[in-house]
């Protein structure tokens, strides 16, 4: 993006200016479509851990290794072109238009953009056979209203246990439930782990 910018006669301080305005404009039709395709989920990861500007050529070697789950040292000429050219062609310019990286094509080097940090609220990962945090958290405050409220009631054998244990017992439950909400939170984000949560769970 860079080099288109200063190739119009912008300044660096008004490239500043339109990337910031690029990145407050990304909306959230935006984000699915980065987050749609798997190349551009493994771009965005592979960019999460470098601090500097990235090569394309280094992005598309570790794109390959991942898809084919393997090594980059296994990794044939034609799946590495393929990718590269995927990248170079199609991917990056598109997430350089989105705002969240920046791709300068003729030296072959990209690096993340902070508005890639708003993305991580679209990557929550369910299993197939789990349910949405959401779910759970109201399952889990409709049941903890019921036996607080029927021990209150003093009904049944949920009267044996004070409401004030059962209260006491579901915040504890809803801590460990929370901890456990951040850690797999965490693990299945964008970023974190030397490989993409996709491939880790392959």
């Amino acid at each position: 993006m860079s080099k288109a910018i200063s190739g119009t006669g912008e300044t660096p301080e008004s490239a500043g200016v339109q990337s910031g305005q690029n990145r407050s404009e990304l909306s959230r039709d935006d984000a699915f479509e980065m987050l749609s395709n798997r190349r551009r989920r493994f771009i965005l990861h592979y960019l999460q851990d470098e601090d500097a500007a990235a090569t394309l050529s280094d992005l598309a070697e570790q794109v390959a290794a991942w898809e084919n789950e393997t090594d980059i040292a296994s990794i044939s000429a034609s799946e590495r072109k393929t990718v590269y050219t995927s990248l170079q062609q199609f991917h990056l310019p598109k997430m350089d238009e989105t705002g969240i990286v920046e791709f300068d094509q003729r030296a072959g080097e990209v690096h993340i953009t902070d508005a890639a940090q708003d993305l991580d609220i679209y990557l929550e990962v369910v299993d197939e056979y789990d349910i949405p945090w959401s779910f759970y958290y109201i399952g889990f405050s409709a049941i903890g209203t019921i036996l607080v409220t029927l021990s209150w009631l003093d009904i049944g054998p949920f009267a044996a246990i004070p409401y004030i244990g059962w209260t006491v017992f579901l915040l504890a439950a809803l801590l460990v439930s929370s901890m456990s909400h951040y850690v797999l939170t965490r693990r299945n984000r964008l970023g974190t782990g030397e490989s993409p949560p996709e491939v880790s769970d392959a």
